[in-house]
């Protein structure tokens, strides 16, 4: 059977070294039947015209601002042909045989909304990454975490985390989506604009009846921290503010009623911690994501779940704040197996 078509969606905004360093790897990506889209965010660093000028393969859809991640994606999607779709960053180096695992996942496994590939480091190829590792995961609270990374402790590949398996996100650095499933539950949330965006994505996914997946037989090296440095005040801002938005817009009301207490003790704790480490533009940037946070509940009203609809709550039932922090646990591993409730 032929190759289905596989459509490569990367935005960029004034990253050319960026995408000459990873760009030619997508490129050489080994799969029969792909399109690469560069979405360019307005850049003014050339971009553009380097991309058309050494692979003139690539259709390049011309932003005239810089829409950031979600909206920029979003508006290069119409020009995209695939059955499926990949958001890539544009700081993700892949190897040749990448693509077709995925490819096969959701060949095979039709009620699979997305699925990402293993994401390493690009200057320590044998240690996880950051932004997702091998899949995701939220606590009681909306806190999330990966297999491979506890806040800021990245572990080791040694083969721990190899088997495939149902996540409750997957990373939008590295994200394939079946078509059909993302015109059903519609695209990224432009009003997060960047971060958290594609958690809420897989979230609604699963509420839709539809499976997230990480493939481990893929992998890929992301270079990690291009928009925003993981110290950003700006970063500490939106991942607040958004990850309050999904869980407002994504949980039943009542347990929205019964999270929020807790959630709120431990971002109060967070920001504690910052004002102990001296780190006062981080407490700030907290306080102003619930801020506006408040302000914005009120577009997302109309698409809370309702009475009746299937409630998909986050699967890790504990505070891995408090497993990390306190008790110590600083793998995912350590954390109690038995408190992952996966929806059904």
């Amino acid at each position: 059977m032929a190759a289905p078509r596989v459509s490569i969606v990367i935005v960029s905004w004034n990253a050319r070294s960026l995408l000459e360093r990873c760009l030619p790897s997508v490129l050489a990506t080994d799969y029969p039947n792909l399109e690469v889209l560069l979405a360019d965010n307005a850049s003014t660093d050339g971009s553009a015209a380097w991309v058309a000028r050494e692979h003139p393969s690539v259709t390049i859809v011309r932003h005239p601002e810089n829409w950031l991640f979600a909206r920029g994606n979003n508006a290069a999607l119409p020009h995209a042909t695939g059955k499926y779709v990949v958001l890539l960053n544009n700081d993700v180096e892949v190897p040749p045989d990448w693509l077709s695992p995925l490819v096969d996942v959701l060949e095979s496994q039709p009620d699979v909304g997305a699925v990402q590939p293993k994401l390493l480091q690009y200057d320590d190829r044998g240690r996880f990454e950051y932004a997702g590792a091998a899949g995701g995961y939220l606590d009681r609270v909306g806190y999330p975490f990966t297999r491979g990374r506890l806040f800021h402790t990245m572990e080791p590949d040694h083969g721990q985390y190899d088997t495939a398996r149902d996540v409750f996100w997957a990373t939008g650095a590295a994200l394939m989506l079946r078509r059909s499933a993302l015109n059903e539950v519609g695209p990224l949330d432009e009003r997060f604009e960047m971060h958290m965006e594609e958690i809420d994505l897989c979230w609604r996914l699963w509420r839709h009846g539809y499976r997230v997946r990480v493939e481990p037989a893929s992998h890929v090296y992301h270079i990690g921290g291009a928009s925003l440095p993981q110290n950003s005040p700006r970063k500490t801002y939106y991942n607040f503010r958004n990850s309050l938005l999904m869980l407002y817009k994504n949980l039943p009301p009542r347990a929205w009623r019964r999270t929020l207490p807790l959630r709120m003790l431990c971002d109060a704790a967070a920001a504690g911690r910052a004002l102990a480490a001296g780190h006062l533009t981080e407490a700030a940037a907290i306080l102003r994501a619930y801020r506006d946070a408040v302000r914005m509940q009120g577009h997302y009203r109309s698409v809370r779940p309702a009475p009746g609809d299937r409630p998909v709550r986050p699967p890790y039932r504990g505070l891995v704040a408090v497993d990390y922090f306190l008790r110590g646990r600083k793998t995912f591993d350590a954390l109690p197996p038995g408190r992952f409730q996966m929806p059904a």
